[in-house]
């Protein structure tokens, strides 16, 4: 499969997951509606999906800089950083992303954005603290290549649309548990129900769109991003310092779990449900991948 393949295919996959969520939230707004027989209910709930399809095209790289507690990178504090995104964008034929850090010493990077020439690589100030030359510049490789791979749109808006559908779940079973306590119980007992299943089901949910990503694409990212460098030990390297961190990211969350360059949650990220539903390739493999290549 090709570069340009795979780039249209996650421009698909995008369009795709907004008109499931759009669909979704038209569904639910039906049947409020029906349950208090009002269709006003059912107008809002497809205005909302709208503004909030909106938003997560326009603005989900600023709700994802948020989260992480990231901040714009100045050239001069950050020279080293911006001359390995700036030389790397020329050799890629990529137009220069923002550059960001976020405060933390935990060693990581993503990226973000709607397309590529409105994106932006975010790294830890830990990554630059450990990071080599040829080490930094294959991370920056790996998350250019998810900018050239059109894989930061879709990875972005999922962002916002699981933790919507986070919020959606609860205000199902707040709402179902005051119709309980009111006058129509039948109402009450429906909204109960809806809410204690979305309460159940919405996280396997929000990690499946997650995973809709798919696994393969930190593959590919690194795959790509040695190929830029010419240089994958480069990348290779960099990983294995960044698995021997064990703490957790200050800001880290599932929500942008899937973003980083490693999985954010460090030691605990392998144990108990982040093991179950990891969104990234064990770290091992993808070393022995890099390294296979030399």
């Amino acid at each position: 499969m090709s570069l340009y393949s795979i780039s249209d295919s996650n421009r698909t996959k995008t369009w795709i997951i907004l008109g499931v969520f759009l669909l979704l939230n038209i569904a639910v707004g039906y049947v409020l509606a029906f349950i208090y027989n009002d269709s006003a209910i059912l107008y809002g709930a497809v205005i909302v999906s709208l503004i909030l399809n909106f938003a997560s095209y326009w603005y989900s790289d600023k709700v994802v800089l948020s989260l992480a507690g990231a901040r714009p990178a100045l050239r001069a504090e950050f020279f080293d950083l911006y001359n390995a995104v700036e030389n790397l964008s020329i050799t890629a034929g990529l137009p220069m992303p923002k550059v960001y850090v976020v405060d933390d010493p935990a060693p990581n990077a993503f990226a973000t954005g709607r397309n590529k020439e409105h994106s932006v690589i975010c790294v830890t100030t830990g990554l630059l603290k450990i990071m080599d030359k040829n080490e930094l510049q294959g991370v920056i490789a790996h998350e250019l290549s998810h900018i050239g791979n059109y894989d930061i749109l879709l990875s972005t808006i999922l962002v916002v649309l699981a933790g919507f559908i986070s919020i959606l779940s609860n205000w199902f079973l707040h709402g179902g548990m005051r119709g309980l306590n009111g006058d129509d119980s039948r109402a009450g007992n429906v909204l109960a129900i809806l809410g204690i299943i979305l309460v159940l089901l919405s996280p396997l949910f929000a990690t499946l769109l997650r995973l809709a990503v798919s696994r393969r694409r930190e593959a590919l990212a690194d795959a790509t991003g040695a190929l830029l460098t010419r240089y994958p030990e480069g990348l290779a390297s960099a990983l294995e310092k960044i698995s021997k961190y064990e703490k957790p990211m200050i800001h880290a969350n599932d929500a942008t779990a899937h973003l980083y360059i490693s999985n954010p949650f460090g030691a605990e990220g392998l144990k108990g449900m982040h093991k179950l539903f990891l969104t990234h390739p064990p770290i091992e493999e993808r070393i022995a991948s890099l390294r296979a290549s030399l």
